[in-house]
């Protein structure tokens, strides 16, 4: 069994593992149970009851949390021409073509999302295998491949964060800083929940959501009571 510090012990004690708590008690929880030295980013969990081997159940898209996240993001531009400037324009990190797709080929990651114009995904297509296990291919369920760079530059640099179900049937997703003000956690996470409940595939039976668990980076889950969520 893995060995928990003291102040995750410590933490725990304020938790009740088997009660499902409201949305403002669990958050305020994990605000509590926060006490890294750093400031420790919010996750949700979502347990789904949805069959991610079924093209029609998987779970994948991109929203714009109202309060960010609390991160600033490094976004890459795959374009040319007009579509480059405008990239620079917008405040894009990084923006270029094959001399890109050159550098990562030589093992450099230095960018959190990257976004494509249509006609680059020919290119972009050459590094797919080295992008797509780290997050980081352009798709346009993401709205990452798109000629409205300006848009999806701006969403990102916002706080546009992308979710999608794993083989297990879970997703994972940040929702803020231990530091945010309560109300823009709590705005934040109705903002993801309402998102997640309206990608629900019309072929799921049963239970959508089964669990849902808000942590905060070395502090330990809260469970939130699903049934008020659907």
């Amino acid at each position: 069994m893995p060995k928990h510090s003291k102040k995750y012990v410590e933490a725990s004690k304020l938790v009740e593992a088997a009660t499902q708590y409201e949305v403002s008690d669990a958050i305020a929880l994990v605000k509590k149970t926060a006490t890294a030295k750093f400031d420790e980013t919010v996750e949700v969990a979502f347990r789904l009851g949805v069959d991610p081997r079924q093209s029609d159940q998987q779970i994948r898209g991109a929203v714009v949390l109202p309060n960010g996240t609390g991160k600033s993001q490094t976004v890459l531009v795959f374009a040319k021409g007009e579509k480059a400037k405008e990239a620079e324009a917008a405040g894009a990190d990084f923006v270029g073509a094959e001399e890109l797709v050159a550098k990562i080929q030589g093992g450099w990651f230095g960018f959190d999302v990257a976004v494509a114009t249509p006609d680059m995904m020919g290119v972009v297509g050459k590094i797919g295998r080295l992008l797509g296990p780290k997050g980081l291919m352009p798709n346009p369920k993401t709205g990452t491949v798109t000629m409205d760079v300006t848009k999806a530059v701006n969403e990102v640099k916002a706080g546009k964060i992308e979710y999608r179900v794993d083989k297990t049937g879970i997703v994972h997703a940040p929702i803020g800083k231990a530091s945010f003000e309560q109300a823009k956690l709590e705005e934040n996470f109705k903002t993801l929940v309402d998102v997640i409940v309206k990608a629900k595939p019309a072929s799921q039976k049963g239970i959508y959501i089964k669990s849902v668990t808000v942590s905060s980076t070395m502090g330990p889950g809260v469970k939130i009571n699903p049934l008020k969520l659907q």
